[in-house]
């Protein structure tokens, strides 16, 4: 500073107070910017912190305690009763519901002589080891022959057998390969470009072009089920929900427009995840979408939401992943403050991971949140109100303390139901396959296409929450669903991803240990 700017400042200590609070901030304001900028170039995106601290669903230290200490009386044969079995070691057997082929290897005659006696050894069984192989998916052509019929006496009156309903009237596409395009495309992220060279390794060249009008007219078959999955969303009584962007190219521009996709999660007794498109964010999209909905909605702090919540029929949740973040995002320049309120959410999960080692649900697991969270809630609400009062207003930390402050009711609200969550990671994950999908098919051709995928990305996640092989269950959905007459409520029911996995087990994917 020179002697002009140092003449210029003011004599009234207030005033000069004043001006070094500004400049504070702004100091604050920049290093938090550096170190936002920072760590998007060169860190890493995960919120875990460095080697050797706990992570999120790490117990604290009275959880560690309390899981470490054995009881007094407890009797010595109790510490090793509790402990965790050891994982069975060595290769795991393969599948007995594999295919197999038998391949018989067997010594020439030449080599059959007995090297004592010199006769012919008898063969006396075999020595048998597995192998795992695999066979490329390939096309096939499948031929439809209709028989006719005619009168011979006559010679007239011809008729020919009908050929089933098929998903795509008069088109090349059969029910497995339209199929295995929209697995490929919403569950392997895979474009379709590169499905088209997949494909023409097996004999057809089949263009993107015709590849995108199939999944269209797929989705509108399909579309159905969705709104029946909606409707069993909307009866439920909590809902997850999250949106994410998605780049969709204008027509006759070139370039790419911002388009939204959300998803929309029931509850354990209506686990279906539905999709919905739209070309923009207003809060009017998710009031559309949850119209006549009563119960709880678990979301982000998403302004678009609030008229939701005006009339009490609609309660919010609030998500303390959402919250810890902005603690995370402001603990290089406030490390004191956003540590203290980070150790205390972990605490947070730690109880969350106890009850889930318990099994614990419903009025049980209200009642141990109430019981373990709720004043470690209480405790941690007081302690942020105290720090509020000592913090730069603006602050990076000022504002996480604000944030949590501002929507405490909705975060307090997980211990009250134990059909709650925490945090509002279900949709989180379940929006993941958007994020993928566009790293690697960019963006979606326009807002039919978005829709066109919100569609097919429902059934597939759906299919997934549920354990189920979205091939196989697109593939005889779409063999059968045309065929049916009517598609009354019934009728939808039976072709949902759950029901439909209780008439085929043998549709359930393998479980990740």
């Amino acid at each position: 500073m020179t002697d002009k700017e140092v003449e210029r400042l003011p004599d009234d200590p207030k005033e000069l107070k004043g001006m070094l609070k500004l400049q504070f901030r702004e100091i604050e304001r920049l290093k938090f910017q550096l170190a936002q900028a920072q760590k998007s170039r060169f860190g890493k995106s995960s919120e875990r912190h460095a080697p050797g601290t706990p992570t999120l669903f790490d117990l604290g230290e009275e959880d560690a305690a309390q899981e470490t200490q054995p009881e007094a009386a407890a009797p010595s044969t109790s510490a090793s009763a509790d402990k965790t079995p050891a994982k069975p070691r060595g290769r795991k057997p393969l599948p007995k519901t594999l295919p197999r082929t038998r391949v018989e290897h067997c010594l020439p005659v030449s080599e059959l002589a007995c090297p004592c006696c010199g006769e012919t050894r008898s063969q006396c069984g075999w020595n048998t080891s597995e192998q795992l192989e695999y066979e490329p998916a390939k096309l096939y052509v499948m031929e439809h022959a209709r028989a006719k019929y005619a009168c011979r006496h006559c010679e007239e009156q011809m008729v020919v057998a009908p050929k089933p309903a098929q998903p795509i009237e008069k088109g090349i596409g059969g029910p497995g390969l339209i199929a295995a395009i929209g697995v490929g495309k919403f569950s392997d992220h895979l474009p379709l470009y590169r499905l088209e060279e997949i494909l023409s390794r097996s004999g057809f060249l089949l263009p993107r072009g015709t590849q995108s009008r199939w999944l269209k007219r797929i989705a509108a078959l399909l579309e159905p089920l969705v709104a029946r999955m909606r409707t069993k969303i909307l009866s439920g009584r909590v809902i997850w929900t999250d949106d994410t962007v998605i780049p969709v190219l204008e027509e006759g521009r070139g370039s790419t427009k911002t388009g939204r996709m959300w998803v929309y999660i029931g509850d354990r007794d209506h686990r279906y995840a539905v999709f919905d498109y739209s070309p923009d964010r207003k809060g009017s999209r998710p009031r559309e979408f949850l119209e006549g909905y009563s119960g709880y909605l678990q979301a982000d702090a998403y302004s678009g939401y609030d008229e939701l919540y005006e009339g009490g029929r609609v309660i919010e949740v609030a998500c303390w992943a959402h919250a810890r973040r902005k603690f995370v995002d402001a603990k290089d320049v406030a490390p004191v403050v956003s540590k203290h309120v980070i150790e205390r959410i972990k605490e947070l999960y730690a109880i969350e991971h106890r009850a889930q080692k318990q099994s614990l649900s419903g009025d049980d697991l209200a009642a141990f949140r109430q019981e373990q969270a709720l004043p470690k809630l209480n405790a941690l609400f007081d302690w942020l109100a105290t720090q509020s009062e000592n913090l730069l207003p603006k602050s990076p930390v000022a504002e996480a303390v604000q944030y949590a402050l501002r929507h405490q009711i909705a975060l307090r609200r997980f211990v009250e139901d134990g059909a709650l969550s925490i945090d509002n990671n279900l949709s989180e994950r379940t929006l993941r396959c958007v994020a993928v999908g566009r790293k690697n098919w960019l963006f979606a051709g326009n807002d039919e296409a978005g829709e066109t995928a919100a569609v097919l990305m429902s059934l597939i996640a759906t299919c997934k929450e549920r354990g189920v092989d979205p091939y196989l269950y697109l593939r005889d959905v779409l063999t059968r669903l045309p065929q049916q007459a009517t598609l009354d409520d019934a009728t939808l029911d039976a072709f949902l991803p759950d029901a439909w996995l209780a008439t085929h087990p043998a549709a359930k994917l393998i479980e990740r240990a």
